[in-house]
């Protein structure tokens, strides 16, 4: 079963270490940083097609030099676009069920 998964969470790193972390984030597929405040805290958004390969992302961001720690805030999967054309969300009122 095809599946997108999304999710985000917040990466606390050292003021001086935000740019720095976030061109590392930027540079891992799947990732991307939305946002940042200067005390900080950095917002990151990771697609993928599992759960799986989510984790090892997150791990990864955590175990990158200066950083203090990661919070995951939302996490979402839903099936993919194809998956929903096949199905029942995918018919035509006048089709029926």
């Amino acid at each position: 079963m095809q599946e997108v998964h999304i999710s985000s969470l917040v990466v606390h790193t050292a003021p001086e270490h935000i740019v720095g972390i976030c061109e590392q984030i930027n540079a891992i597929p799947n990732a991307e940083v939305w946002g940042d405040n200067p005390k900080g805290k950095i917002v990151v958004v990771l697609e993928s097609e599992t759960q799986g390969f989510l984790t090892e992302i997150i791990e990864k961001i955590n175990n990158l030099p200066n950083v203090l720690g990661t919070a995951l805030v939302y996490h979402q999967f839903e099936p993919t676009s194809d998956q929903l054309n096949n199905g029942v969300e995918g018919r035509r009122p006048e089709e029926g069920l």
